[in-house]
């Protein structure tokens, strides 16, 4: 499994549209092959910074994910992108395991 953190810092007072669009993205991720964690958090200390959490199964599914064409009822990736103040920090994790994530034979 690989994992990511993203830190994505919206215009002032933008937060909450920011993690709005986030959570539809993760909506379409839901039952996407290989994706075994999307999960959105908003920062006490300053709401206009998002965070995304990641866990794929591999770095194949994660990539087939960032190509999948656009649903008509999901968010594109300018809607993202015309929220963000800056570019979006990526941090890539080596997943060592812990609850929810299932296990080498497939059980959570």
């Amino acid at each position: 499994m690989i994992g990511r953190l993203m830190t994505m810092t919206a215009h002032p007072g933008k937060g909450g549209a920011l993690a709005a669009v986030l959570l539809r993205v993760a909506d379409r991720l839901h039952s996407f092959p290989g994706c075994e964690i999307y999960l959105i958090s908003q920062d006490t200390a300053d709401p206009d910074t998002v965070h995304v959490t990641e866990v794929w199964q591999d770095e194949a599914s994660a990539q087939a994910a960032l190509a999948a064409p656009p649903r008509a009822d999901g968010p594109s990736p300018a809607e993202v992108l015309a929220l963000l103040s800056s570019p979006p920090h990526r941090t890539d994790l080596t997943v060592l395991g812990g609850v929810g994530l299932p296990t080498a034979d497939g059980q959570p």
